[in-house]
């Protein structure tokens, strides 16, 4: 019986980070193609990510390009045209989550579903694979034994993805419209203005205030370090971290860090297996503190929880490293925690205002002044830091010391090989088989003399076969099989060691093969509904035309079609504000003289002249913000035209079907 593949799945940015997330452990990276990706700062040219397929493709990594955003009709052809340029390029799979793309002529590529596609149930993941989906990133607010019913309910060959460590955003993906509706820019477009982040006046329906100013909807970040094995156990077998925005520090060290997780539970339990080939090494140990973080939560794999929000700030806090032992007018003095904990000329400190308001200075010099103690000079002057006084905790944000570490060469990926050397009749030959069972020879005529001193002669053979530095492999062990020890110059055994290894990598690249497309399944499956609302986020005939395929009745426009023009619901979250400001009916449940006064009414929220309500669904425990879309964004852009209920000729087409 075969081992699972478990594989770990890092972001990249460009492909030079990606490329370095593959050196760093990464059995595939996701990066976005020119145009059409779900982050409109992250475009790549074809050429780069041919560039990073190549790199990949050497260690059976895999490259998915992200087309995640939802499409106009006038963006289809173009569309079309990019996801064959990077089939070209050598892509293995297209994350997607606009469903019309599945209605254009494609290559044979492997496609996967997006975290846009909101899958939380069985039925909507059962259906996506029955349409031809091999890969289906689940919603980051499902629990074990939601994970365990959509494992249930689809085929063991489809991959089922989960985010284990990075931002979250609030909202279920591809249920947020908040950006669009205020700014025009659309998340689903792969814009979004991030209105999550920004601070909140909270007033309950008597217009109390109930919280001023707090981050209400800004959530920690994700970090499931310590469930990666429950995972596994509920069928997660792609662990995704978010961050194709991240800088090339925070991609190494967090792909380093699942690596190395994931690599003791593989050697642990030996029904899974890696996804790609090789073991990697690093010069650091990975420690996902020293990147920027909002503080970890879990979020809901273990159960709803009352200390996901980063409430106080969106910012990055860092780690307590002491307190302010003196201010003076141009220095400061921190006496820190851990008397070798080093302060460097620009590292971040931060601390936390009278009014929890994150406050950061960088520091400009940085000298010792005893033990334990550190005279610190900021770039600005004391004087403008607010409610920076002798007592106050310290924070280190940024620490030069791992940044520089980061920035050098940081890790070795190599491919075992077991080296064979014989000799043959005008010469020798050397055989190279490597742990995939791949295998290469070469052979080259050479005079045979013999050595004068056997047993040097032995191991300078040894040693210049074993130099595979340079090269993605490492030896295993190295066989040799001639009839007597002969004198060979380095010279010679270096050029057949280095033809042998072209040709095992010739053979890799040879052997390797793209995952495979997935056949829909005939007759076309229904969806999960007959109507689909804005929140189905369908914005172009194609899209519209297969959901009707798939018996679908009515299908409305994208929230981005500007037919929504009264207040709904831009953004539906799992988060509920009530339940962490400790004002949910279900806390209060039982509890002697506040059973039964504790209601779900709606809130409000304030940013400026920006209001926003808070519905409660008590039922499904979700929350629900409502608004309105502005005028002056309803003016930017002519509303797209849909079908509100199945026109007469795909009735015909659909009795004909079904006949």
């Amino acid at each position: 019986m075969q081992p699972h593949q478990l594989e770990l799945l890092a972001p990249a940015r460009d492909a030079g980070i990606g490329i370095e997330a593959v050196n760093h452990g990464a059995d595939a990276v996701y990066i976005g193609g020119p145009s059409f990706g779900a982050r409109a700062a992250a475009s790549n040219d074809i050429a780069d990510i041919a560039r990073l397929a190549a790199h990949a493709h050497r260690y059976n990594a895999r490259v998915f390009a992200t087309l995640n955003t939802i499409l106009a009709d006038d963006e289809l052809e173009p569309a079309r045209r990019q996801i064959h340029q990077l089939y070209e390029a050598g892509v293995d799979a297209l994350i997607i989550q606009d469903m019309g793309l599945l209605q254009l002529d494609l290559p044979p590529i492997q496609l996967h579903a997006s975290t846009q596609c909101d899958i939380r149930t069985p039925e909507k993941a059962r259906f996506l694979q029955d349409v031809g989906l091999s890969q289906l990133v689940l919603a980051r607010e499902l629990g074990l034994k939601e994970i365990a019913a959509v494992r249930a309910a689809t085929h063991a060959v489809t991959t089922l993805e989960f985010f284990v460590h990075g931002a979250l955003c609030v909202a279920y993906s591809g249920q947020c419209y908040i950006s669009h509706a205020h700014t025009g820019r659309s998340a689903n477009r792969g814009d979004c203005s991030q209105a999550c982040r920004l601070p909140y006046q909270v007033t309950d329906t008597a217009g109390r205030v109930v919280a001023h100013d707090k981050h209400v909807l800004s959530m920690k970040d994700n970090n499931q370090s310590r469930n990666l094995e429950a995972l596994i156990d509920a069928g997660i077998r792609s662990f995704k971290i978010e961050g194709r925005y991240k800088d090339m520090g925070y991609v190494k060290n967090i792909t380093a860090h699942y690596r190395v997780l994931l690599d003791e539970i593989i050697e642990r339990r030996p029904e899974f297996a890696r996804a790609s080939a090789g073991r990697t090494t690093f010069t650091f140990t990975p420690d996902p503190n020293q990147n920027f973080n909002r503080e970890f939560t879990d979020y809901f794999v273990q159960g709803r929880k009352d200390d996901i929000g980063a409430f106080d700030s969106p910012k990055n806090p860092g780690l307590p490293i002491g307190y302010v032992e003196k201010v003076a007018d141009t220095w400061l003095e921190v006496r820190v925690d851990t008397p070798d904990l080093v302060l460097n000329n620009g590292d971040g400190l931060c601390y936390y205002t009278l009014q929890k308001e994150l406050a950061g200075l960088a520091i400009n010099r940085a000298e010792k002044a005893g033990e334990g103690l550190w005279r610190v000079f900021p770039r600005e002057t004391v004087a403008a830091f607010k409610d920076l006084r002798a007592g106050t905790p310290v924070n280190r944000n940024r620490d030069m010391n791992w940044t520089r570490l980061l920035a050098r060469p940081s890790s070795e990926r190599r491919i075992g090989v077991w080296l064979r050397f014989a000799e043959t009749a005008d010469g020798f030959a050397l055989t190279l088989d490597d742990e995939d069972g791949h295998s290469a020879s070469v052979r080259a005529a050479h005079p045979k003399e013999a050595a004068k001193d056997a047993a040097r002669a032995e191991a300078t053979l040894r040693e210049q076969l074993g130099k595979l530095g340079g090269t993605p492999f490492a030896a295993r062990g190295i066989a040799l099989e001639p009839s007597a020890p002969w004198f060979l110059p380095a010279s010679f055994v270096n050029a057949l060691r280095r033809d042998a290894v072209t040709a095992l990598e010739a053979a890799r690249t040879r052997a390797y093969e793209r995952p495979p497309r997935a056949r829909p399944v005939e007759p076309p499956v229904a969806y999960p509904e007959d109507t689909l609302t804005y929140l189905a986020n369908v914005a172009n005939s194609r899209a519209r035309d297969f959901y009707l395929r798939h018996g679908v009745q009515v299908v409305a426009a994208a929230y981005e079609g500007h037919e929504e023009t009264g207040e709904v619901s831009l953004m539906i979250t799992r988060h509920c504000v009530r339940y962490s400001l400790s004002l949910c009916p279900k806390q209060a449940k039982g509890v002697t003289g506040v059973q039964g006064t504790v209601r779900a009414a709606p809130l409000t929220l304030v940013n400026g002249s920006e209001k926003l309500t808070l519905r409660f669904d008590c039922k499904r425990c979700e929350m629900h913000v409502l608004g309105k879309l502005k005028p002056a964004v309803a003016r930017q852009t002519a509303p797209l035209t849909f079908y509100r209920s199945r026109p007469p000729s795909a009735v015909g087409e659909s009795a004909a079907r079904n006949a």
